[in-house]
């Protein structure tokens, strides 16, 4: 058995992705020369071409290599790399901040998809996915009221995992690894449901962040995460 042979399907363009800027980082591959074509790469990889061009895109969005049609793919000369961003792993967010993780699951269904949500991800609206809400907290106070669901199709197993023990947001980060995310912030006052869940107030104003990723198979997961008032965020790139 070769090494891709031992490559989850859902993880093969993932894999790729980061074999190449290895390549690149340990300077198998120097700023200018030309990289094999994505035929030689999916012969290489026992991928489909189209896998492969997903995982030389996102590199290229990276700013890692330079794609010109009739010109081949180059490593790109003096790269500046484009802002990204990683998922955080909600339970490590609150216990870096001293206090003692714990998380609640409300609900888990297999129900079909609305088209709101079938819309964000592409699918048809009433198709089957994995539903579930939860509630995050840190020293027993809400942090995070998750709503998520979660395309079965693109997660083989997941159906099997218990999430009353290990949070959705974790496994997924650490077991199901995205080509592309979208994300978008907003505001929205709290309704009964989320301010019960919270531990707030009718009308209060929540921070609110929708998240969907998608791996070489298709959409991975659609999350509405809203923070308990109070929450502030910082990043770095």
């Amino acid at each position: 058995m070769t090494e891709r042979d031992t490559i989850p399907a859902s993880g093969k363009a993932a894999y790729i992705t980061e074999e190449v800027r290895r390549r690149i980082i340990e300077k198998e591959w120097r700023q200018g020369d030309r990289i094999p074509d994505e035929a030689a790469l999916a012969a290489e990889f026992g991928v489909a071409r189209a896998t492969v061009n997903k995982a030389l895109q996102l590199l290229a969005d990276e700013g890692l290599l330079d794609r010109r049609r009739r010109a081949g793919t180059r490593v790109a000369v003096n790269p500046v790399r484009k802002a990204t961003f990683s998922i955080p792993i909600v339970r490590e967010q609150i216990e870096a901040a001293g206090k003692s993780y714990s998380h609640r699951l409300i609900s888990q269904s297999r129900s079909p998809l609305p088209a709101r949500r079938a819309e964000q991800l592409g699918l048809s609206p009433g198709e089957v996915l994995i539903h579930l809400r939860a509630v995050h907290y840190g020293d027993r106070q809400p942090f995070q009221l998750e709503d998520r669901w979660i395309n079965p199709r693109a997660v083989p197993g997941i159906e099997e995992v218990d999430f009353h023990h290990l949070n959705a947001n974790e496994w997924l980060v650490r077991n199901a690894p995205y080509l592309r995310a979208e994300l978008t912030f907003s505001a929205s006052n709290a309704g009964v449901r989320d301010a019960r869940l919270l531990d707030t107030e009718p009308e209060q104003a929540l921070l609110i962040l929708n998240r969907t990723t998608w791996n070489d198979i298709g959409p991975i997961t659609a999350v509405r995460l809203a923070f308990h008032p109070g929450y502030a965020m910082s990043a770095t790139t």
